[in-house]
């Protein structure tokens, strides 16, 4: 892009029109030239907006309440701006794009902007330029960005690394779904809500995701917890999820909270748990609660609202919010140079003529793979 058509796109940008906020987003997606430059330059403006990722299996309604969450923001008379992910279709590459139309009821307002996009093949649930224009979304200034993912179960864990708080929708129908979660989404879930709640089942999933949540963090009886976390350490740190579905708010941490922090690890540790505990982060600092919605009639959404609004403030207070976009940022300079690399070794650099001519000596059995991969690795490299 010439620097003059550059200077004025961002001059209008700054200025708060959506259409130039559009076409900045279009730069972005599609990696058009000068795209890094671009964020490179409203970097300095994001970090303002609180980032919620929505996601869970097909049908749990995140659309729906999405939209309900945009419309109690604009009550409030906060900016709210959606990117909705879809996924791809493997035959022709396009998506559908259907939230879009599902959230037409405010796409049309002033104070809201939907971005619709596809995967584009990508296995985490987010497309690779998701995160880039949430960026862009943040730096423009809206208040809240919310992501809603294309709901594919287990796999969506880049949600975690893209939002502040994340929140896993679940349906009375999900079924298996919950067995899904406890091998992926689980981790990733700062809120769970059990949205239809008026149908038959909701009561009981509501039940089984918190005897989970238990399972996850602490002891039941006297049997060692799944990841070997003191449950009552973590009830006295931050609260436990009742049976009813309400959830006491996080509180002061205790013996084994911040101040634990440098006590010998539990024997069952994972290794993300460990990280943790070397960096100082409190443990069960917050409970995290389990919600029942019905966003079609906007029932109980506020709710949803206090709790979001509730963990924004955790975040902030307790630092794990600048340890979170720390953490995003780091994996932000891994990706982009991922990226680089991939673009000097494929579309710059040898890696494809090697590779076409090798064909012949890998089909033979002459060379294998991991030699031609380091004769590519060593002509890009010099």
């Amino acid at each position: 892009m010439p620097s003059h058509r550059h200077a004025e796109l961002l001059e209008r940008f700054r200025a708060g029109h959506r259409t130039a906020l559009a076409r900045a987003i279009t730069i972005v997606e599609n990696e058009r030239p000068d795209f890094q430059r671009l964020l490179s330059e409203l970097h300095p403006s994001v970090g303002g907006a609180h980032r919620v990722g929505i996601t869970g299996p097909p049908g749990a309604g995140k659309s729906t309440l999405t939209s309900a969450l945009v419309r109690l923001y604009r009550e409030r008379g906060e900016t709210v701006g959606v990117v909705a992910v879809d996924p791809t279709s493997p035959f022709t590459g396009g998506a559908l794009l259907g939230d879009r139309i599902r959230m037409n009821d405010v796409a049309l307002d002033d104070g809201v902007f939907i971005r619709s996009m596809a995967t584009r093949g990508s296995l985490g649930g987010l497309a690779l330029a998701t995160r880039e224009v949430a960026d862009v979304m943040d730096a423009f200034g809206f208040d809240r960005v919310l992501i809603e993912t294309v709901g594919v179960g287990q796999s969506e864990l880049d949600i975690a690394a893209a939002a502040d708080t994340t929140v896993v929708v679940l349906v009375p129908e999900s079924g298996d779904s919950v067995q899904a979660m406890k091998a992926g989404l689980m981790e990733a879930a700062d809120l769970f809500v059990i949205n239809k709640a008026d149908r038959p089942g909701a009561m009981r999933l509501a039940k089984e995701v918190e005897l989970m949540i238990h399972f996850r963090l602490g002891q039941t009886g006297k049997a060692p917890a799944h990841h070997g976390v003191d449950l009552g350490a973590t009830a006295r740190a931050g609260g436990a999820a009742r049976s009813d579905g309400a959830v006491r708010e996080p509180g002061a941490a205790g013996a084994e909270g911040v101040g634990g922090a440098n006590r010998a690890a539990p024997r069952h540790m994972t290794v993300e748990e460990r990280r943790k505990r070397r960096r100082g982060e409190p443990e069960g600092g917050w409970s995290i609660p389990v919600l029942q919605t019905i966003a079609e009639t906007g029932k109980d959404v506020d709710g949803l609202v206090a709790k979001l609004d509730a963990h924004r403030a955790w975040l902030s207070e307790s630092g794990e919010l600048e340890r979170r976009r720390r953490d995003r940022l780091s994996e932000r300079v891994r990706e982009v140079a991922l990226r680089r690399v991939q673009e000097l070794v494929w579309r710059d650099g040898p890696g494809e003529d090697i590779l076409q001519d090798s064909l012949t000596a890998l089909e033979s059995g002459a060379e294998s793979p991991y030699e031609v991969a380091a004769r590519i690795v060593r002509a890009t490299l010099g």
